[in-house]
């Protein structure tokens, strides 16, 4: 299984009425076939953060529940670097089963020296006489697709070089070689075509629902989808020490058709009974539905209402979010805290500065950068709209801008409120870490906006407890799409 993200209870998708999910269920399923056949169960990364049932633990819950499941191995995804280092040190300490990775060194530049993790480049495994080595490759973007803080120190290698390194280490003393791996989907596919030797990946990061298994050259891929709604069973047929066929599947977790593991449930309930103390209260009303299914790629009301928030609170002229900061949509009708806790998980603050018209273009630039794969980069906004267009070579480009109604001007300075994540630079807002970093002040000189610097700092308050509290001074709410961000015109390819 991969990107987890700790939603352990059977929950309602959004758009279904049908209860599908459960780590409980999961478990026992697994159980089941455990005993049919020689068995790894492994997690592809992302397990320990994302759902309040991990977050208000910082993943102990998460932890607890692996080691009662009797996992043999997992891969540090990117957001398991998010409750920092030393956290992540406590939850690594309290698996009952080896975490990898393999292309992580402390960093040679770095003027301080932090203990490296307690990560292992892999480990091997022996079922029925058969030798296998499980290699753990992460992302080596990293340092975007976490707050920059949590990886400091560390310097993540180039995936091909480390998995190449290792598979010419292992490749004569085991019978097949497992790359466990967090850098998604097309990721893999190209690390199978650049390293020959892999047998098997087994992925994550993307939550590509890999319906069967891939094959590229001699190696296959697989991934599981997301939040426990699957689970990946690979058959593997094995003759004279090679992988001579295999058969791969996605089993639907759905409660209504499997039995629960009754000690996995035991820890997902007390896990549960302290969230809901803390996040049934019932803070307000939505009259319309709140969409954090489509912030990657369009405008939406979601998005627009966190961005004024952001615009409002801090000040500032404008807004600009990452859509991947928004995890899941909210239903219309009764909003509860869990609500906004589920949706805003990261443990993101408010803060504002300057930018000058052109950097913010080039902002922007970046956040339409990665539309045709879903990245969490594409931007939310507020005070500002957009159009962009599809160039000849089908990459997007943006048009025009406006900020309160006029052009923008390369050379002006603006105002603009985002979460620390990107003023650190993560998802390749580098202009954002820019601004942050320079000794200059900011002033306002007739109405005019002179000079660079921070203007609004507030790092004593998570943004979801800010939005909770919007929504609970209005008691009802109903944000709406505004054409803030237009497509004027549409690719050839999907």
């Amino acid at each position: 299984m991969n990107d987890f993200h700790g939603f352990a209870q059977s929950y309602k998708t959004y758009g279904s009425d049908e209860y599908t999910g459960g780590i409980a269920c999961l478990a026992w399923l697994a159980g089941r076939l455990r005993k049919e056949k020689p068995t790894l169960f492994l997690a592809a990364g992302d397990m320990i953060q994302g759902n309040n049932w991990a977050n208000l633990s910082q993943g102990k819950s998460v932890i607890e529940v692996m080691n009662e499941i009797n996992f043999d191995a997992m891969i540090v995804g990117n957001h398991e670097f998010d409750f920092g280092q030393k956290v992540l040190r406590e939850r690594i300490e309290e698996a009952k089963f080896p975490v990898l990775c393999a292309n992580v060194e402390l960093d040679s530049q770095t003027p301080w020296k932090p203990e490296l993790l307690p990560l292992r480049p892999y480990v091997l495994k022996e079922l029925n006489g058969i030798k296998i080595a499980i290699i753990g490759i992460t992302t080596e973007e990293m340092p975007m697709v976490t707050h920059p803080k949590n990886v400091t120190g560390l310097k993540f290698l180039s995936q091909a070089e480390t998995a190449e390194k290792y598979v010419k280490e292992l490749r004569n003393k085991v019978d097949l070689i497992v790359v466990l791996s967090h850098i998604g989907f097309h990721r893999d596919m190209v690390l199978a075509e650049k390293v020959k030797g892999i047998d098997i990946i087994v992925g994550g990061h993307s939550h590509t629902k890999v319906e069967q298994p891939a094959l590229v050259g001699k190696t296959v891929i697989v991934q599981a989808w997301e939040h426990a709604k699957v689970l990946g069973v690979l058959d593997i047929k094995v003759t004279d020490g090679k992988m001579t066929g295999v058969k791969g599947k996605l089993v639907d977790i759905k409660q209504t058709r499997l039995n629960k593991d009754d000690a996995v449930a035991s820890i997902v309930d007390k896990y549960s009974k302290k969230v809901d103390a803390l996040l049934q209260e019932v803070i307000g009303e939505t009259g319309t539905d709140l969409d954090g299914k489509n912030v990657r790629r369009d405008e939406t009301n979601f998005g627009n209402l966190v961005a004024d928030i952001i615009r409002q609170t801090s000040g500032a002229q404008t807004a600009i979010i990452n859509g991947g900061s928004i995890r899941t949509s909210i239903k219309k009708g009764a909003i509860k805290a869990d609500d906004i806790y589920t949706a805003l998980p990261f443990d993101n603050y408010i803060i504002a500065f300057t930018l000058t018209g052109k950097q913010i273009r080039e902002t922007l630039e970046n956040a339409i950068s990665s539309i045709k794969e879903g990245g969490g980069r594409f931007p939310q906004v507020s005070g500002i709209t957009f159009s962009y267009i599809y160039s000849e070579d089908n990459s997007p480009k943006i048009k025009d801008i406006f900020i309160a109604g006029m052009p923008l001007e390369p050379d002006k300075y603006y105002t603009v409120g985002t979460n620390d994540f990107l003023a650190a630079g993560g998802d390749g807002y580098r202009f954002f870490r820019e601004a942050i970093n320079t000794s200059e002040d900011y002033s306002v000189t007739g109405g005019a906006i002179k000079g660079k610097g921070i203007i609004y700092n507030n790092p004593g308050r998570w943004l979801r407890d800010i939005v909770i509290d919007y929504i609970r001074s209005r008691k009802k709410i109903s944000p709406a799409t505004e054409g803030r961000i237009v497509e004027t015109n549409h690719p050839t390819v999907q």
